[in-house]
This record gives C-alpha cells, structure tokens and sequence, in this order.
C-alpha cells in the first residue's frame, strides 16, 4: 500500500475533549431529571449525532425544544474547551504527513461550529472537511468516509484512518480504511472489536511509528 492521505476524527483524536463533551452532557441532562455517568456517557452519547441523541433520551422535547438543548450543549462546551491542546505527538504526525504531501482530511459527527472553533484553537488546516450534518447519514455509517474518498479522489487501501470511538471505527472500517483507533474515551478491547487494527494512546506510541515506516 502507498499511503497518500491520512484522515481524523476531531474529538477524542485530535485532541482529548471528550471529558469536556461528558461534562456538557451530563449537566444538560441532569436538568431533565437524567443522572448520568462516565458509563453513561460512553455507552449512550459518545461517537453519536446530536438529534438522535436527543431524540432517544428526551423524547418529550419538541424539535425546536431539542435543537435549542443541543445549541445550549455545545455553547457550554465551547467554554469548556478555551485551553483544549492536541493530543501529544500530533504535531509531529502532522509534519510528518505534510513533509510527504499527504492529504490530510477531517471526518467528524461534531456540528460545524464546534468543528471550526476546535480546529481554529488547535491550529490546524485541513484539505478537506467532511461533516455529518451536511450527509444524509453520520457515523457509524462509512458515508462520511466514503465521501473523504472521493473528495481525494484515493481509494481505501491508499489512506489511513484515526478514530477514537467504536461508531467512528466502524464507520472507517466500513468504508474499507485501515483504521487506528486513540485510546482517550473508550477501552482497547472495544475499539478492536469494532475493527481497529492498532490502539495507541496517543500519537507518540512506537507502534504506529513502526507500522508506517514499514510502509515505506
């Protein structure tokens, strides 16, 4: 394989947020009665889309009702997120790449404002961004992968995938990348059951170095 392109996740891949979404979360809910937890959090809402969230654990709200809690959730996440800083060993991950004239394409379920607000603390400048609220389907399904595909115009086999939840894994998964899967929310076990093929912690990890200098 010719690696031409890597492709990321936002949050929980590029930089440890998902703590930050659990705490926005769970106070959201908590004023409708809900008493979340980390298990909560990871089995109900990480790796998911807004609406559908919403819609499953409260379905008394009304639509306008539902997407004015998801407004309120991500503005208070934003104010959680002031000092967010990338996962180490990104930066060299990103040089890297850049260095090689690999595309670099962002694939995420985040709503674009949280999208651009995180990219523009972190620094970073995609190629492409593909974002499930302007596909007919999010993650877990490949369509948002697939689509990062054609907008580089590469095939599975000539990219890299970097996901941090099992929906997101799957999705990559089933858009035929090979697909790394960062530790930062979820166990190893779950994200090899849902199809990665490495775990790391984060992007200093030996291993993924060793598996792309192998490519060459």
């Amino acid at each position: 394989m010719k690696l031409r392109a890597l492709l990321f996740d936002l949050d929980g891949t590029l930089a440890d947020t998902d703590r930050l979404h659990e705490q926005a979360w769970l106070e959201g809910l908590s004023r409708y009665g809900i008493q979340g937890d980390h298990h909560f959090y990871q089995t109900q809402i990480s790796g998911g889309l807004n609406p559908e969230i919403v819609q499953r654990l409260l379905p008394q709200l009304s639509e306008a009702e539902g997407q004015r809690f998801i407004e309120q959730k991500e503005a208070r996440f934003r104010e959680l997120a002031t000092t967010v800083q990338p996962l180490p060993g990104l930066r060299v991950l990103w040089n890297w790449a850049g260095e090689r004239g690999l595309g670099r394409a962002l694939v995420s379920n985040a709503p674009r404002g949280n999208a651009l607000y995180l990219l523009e603390r972190l620094g970073l400048v995609f190629d492409h961004i593909v974002l499930s609220e302007d596909l007919p389907a999010g993650k877990p399904d490949p369509l948002p992968y697939r689509m990062a595909l054609q907008h580089l115009n590469l095939a599975p086999q000539e990219a890299l995938a970097f996901e941090d939840s099992p929906s997101g894994v799957r999705s990559a998964v089933g858009a035929g990348l090979p697909t790394v899967a960062l530790t930062t929310g979820h166990p190893p076990e779950a994200l090899a059951q849902a199809g990665a093929f490495l775990c790391i912690p984060d992007y200093t990890d030996p291993r993924l170095w060793d598996w792309l200098r192998a490519l060459g």
